[in-house]
């Protein structure tokens, strides 16, 4: 035998001064204790040894081969305890990681950009519940049942009276009911219809606006809607009033504003007529004044609602209604 006994506890204890790793640790105990390791092999070749050598060698073998377990397992626990302690502690001189910066969803941007607007222009804000009755859903509003413009809004029913509401308006309702004139509101939120295609989804976000006094007139509601669309785009944006019809608005009349993309000269955005529709409005219906107990002799008012999917948009160029919805970091994080 080449190597004896001796020589081999003295090179295994020597590598494992310098094992500085759980993984060298086991990678030593594998070599030297493992079936096919040192003292294994050494075990099996003592048969060539004289035969009264051979008991003295056995024992002594396998004395080392317990003494190198034992100081395997114990380098072993005192490294793996060292590194579970340094664990719980906090190096200070460490450089810091930084704190990924959140960002706003382009939707919540330009709600909070139209409300701002309208607050500078004297309105409050006005919220209210998403599960409506049909009552302030339609009824107060001058639908009542079986009414043809009902169709126009294609509803989600939770039962015959519950509905998830199709527009903001039902908080004019409310507000009216609850508070005298004058009236200056704006109601921001998301509203529901049974609609889904490349230009409409099921649930999207809404602001509508009212604005109750004695002398409001057709004036009043261009003036605020020209100032309005002036600051949401620019000073220089056009727009014009063109009839329309709204059950609870008469007369009713729908806002376009030059298109944003070609400047009026005609484009596939604005199906080359040079204008975009952004908003709807109108004078309040008297019927709906009725509902709430408003005198219509006495008080007049002016409504208008805009989806905030299209405003944005027009604002920041986007050319899909999806993409709001996707969750695409690529396209928030550019907002």
């Amino acid at each position: 035998m080449e190597t004896s006994i001796e020589q081999i506890r003295e090179q295994a204890l020597s590598q494992l001064k310098t094992a500085l790793h759980p993984d060298e640790i086991k990678a030593l105990s594998v070599r030297y204790l493992g079936r096919k390791g040192v003292i294994t092999q050494f075990l099996r070749d003592i048969s060539k040894l004289p035969s009264e050598e051979r008991p003295e060698a056995g024992k002594r073998a396998n004395e080392v081969k317990k003494e190198l377990d034992t100081s395997f397992k114990e380098i072993l626990k005192k490294i793996e305890s060292q590194a579970s302690a340094a664990k719980g502690r906090i190096d200070v001189s460490l450089p810091g990681r930084a704190v990924p910066r959140g960002f706003l969803h382009p939707l919540t941007l330009v709600t909070r950009e139209i409300c701002s607007i309208f607050i500078k222009l004297g309105f409050d804000i006005a919220e209210g519940p998403e599960v409506e009755t049909d009552y302030y859903n339609f009824e107060a509003l001058n639908l009542p049942k079986n009414h043809p413009a009902r169709d126009m809004q294609d509803t989600f029913y939770v039962s015959d009276n519950i509905v998830l509401r199709t527009q903001t308006s039902p908080m004019q309702i409310r507000v009216m009911e609850q508070q005298a004139p004058p009236v200056r509101i704006i109601a921001p939120g998301k509203v529901y219809r049974c609609d889904s295609d490349i230009t409409h989804t099921p649930m999207f976000s809404q602001v509508e606006g009212l604005l109750v006094d004695k002398d409001i007139s057709f004036g009043d509601l261009k003036g605020i809607l020209t100032a309005f669309v002036h600051q949401i785009f620019d000073k220089d944006t056009s727009l014009r009033f063109r009839p329309s019809f709204f059950p609870f608005t008469e007369p009713s009349a729908e806002v376009d504003i030059c298109c944003i993309m070609c400047k009026g000269r005609g484009c596939r955005i604005c199906s080359n007529t040079g204008w975009l529709e952004i908003l709807g409005s109108g004078m309040v219906h008297p019927a709906v004044f009725e509902n709430v107990g408003y005198d219509t002799n006495r008080y007049t008012g002016f409504a208008f609602g805009m989806g905030v999917e299209r405003i944005a948009m027009l604002k920041y160029g986007i050319d899909d209604l999806r993409k709001y919805f996707e969750n695409d970091f690529r396209f928030l994080r550019q907002f």
